[in-house]
């Protein structure tokens, strides 16, 4: 196995008894951004009964639980065993299927499925053969949906270039972020025919709760503010084959 790849195992079972708690899932604002998020995959990828959906880095299974609700039919894929112990745990009812997978390389059925997604896991991967792995997986018209790092964001820049920052953050050492204009160009040349890659996300996980309701209508508003905009916590990725 890669060394990049070994690293992202051994990072899983380390983080595996806290990691939403790591990742900033399990404060409440953590919680209304994850909210936002299964949202956005659901309603852009027209999620629902029948639909046959891939997650790529399943985690501990947060965003898979809020899918299988939908009744779609669900594979959800980690290169960690720990965390699949977690999310087949936590996922709830549904029709899925979990599997230890290399997301480069799963050797999974082509064109089997409606939507491929993800949250936080793009920058995990060697790009340009994730997104060849996914294109094969899609029906034609299927749907790539991911929420990522903005590099454009000062706190990320510094997160994911600075070692010192990267390693008391709890990332591992290969983990990147995306600039939005360079991605889209990316996802473009790898086959998919549309590519749309929105900054989004002023909500710090770590807000104080009594703050949120102000700090998350501010954020909204930064959203619509050409130039501001830029720098957001996140970028929202559309793409269809």
């Amino acid at each position: 196995m890669h060394k990049r790849k070994e690293a992202e195992v051994l990072h899983g079972k380390k983080i595996s008894h806290s990691a939403e708690d790591i990742w900033g899932w399990g404060t409440p604002a953590g919680r209304l951004r994850a909210a936002r998020r299964a949202g956005f995959y659901i309603g852009t990828g027209r999620i629902g009964a029948g639909s046959r959906v891939l997650e790529i880095g399943c985690g501990t299974g947060l965003f898979t639980a809020e899918i299988l609700k939908t009744g779609a039919s669900v594979t959800a894929i980690d290169i960690s065993p720990d965390l699949l112990d977690k999310a087949r745990k936590n996922a709830g009812p549904g029709n899925v299927t979990f599997k230890v997978c290399d997301a480069e390389n799963t050797g999974l059925e082509s064109g089997g499925f409606d939507c491929v997604y993800g949250s936080s896991v793009l920058h995990h991967l060697d790009l340009d053969a994730a997104l060849a792995e996914f294109s094969r997986l899609l029906k034609k018209g299927g749907r790539m949906l991911f929420t990522e790092p903005n590099m454009a964001n000062p706190q990320i820049l510094l997160q994911k270039n600075v070692p010192y920052i990267k390693k008391i953050m709890g990332d591992t050492p290969g983990e990147t972020a995306f600039f939005r204009w360079l991605l889209a160009k990316k996802i473009l040349e790898s086959g998919f025919i549309s590519a749309d890659v929105v900054p989004f996300d002023f909500l710090h996980p770590w807000t104080p709760e009594s703050l949120i309701p102000l700090v998350s209508g501010a954020g909204l508003f930064f959203e619509r503010v050409p130039v501001l905009r830029e720098i957001a916590g996140s970028l929202m990725i559309t793409a269809q084959k």
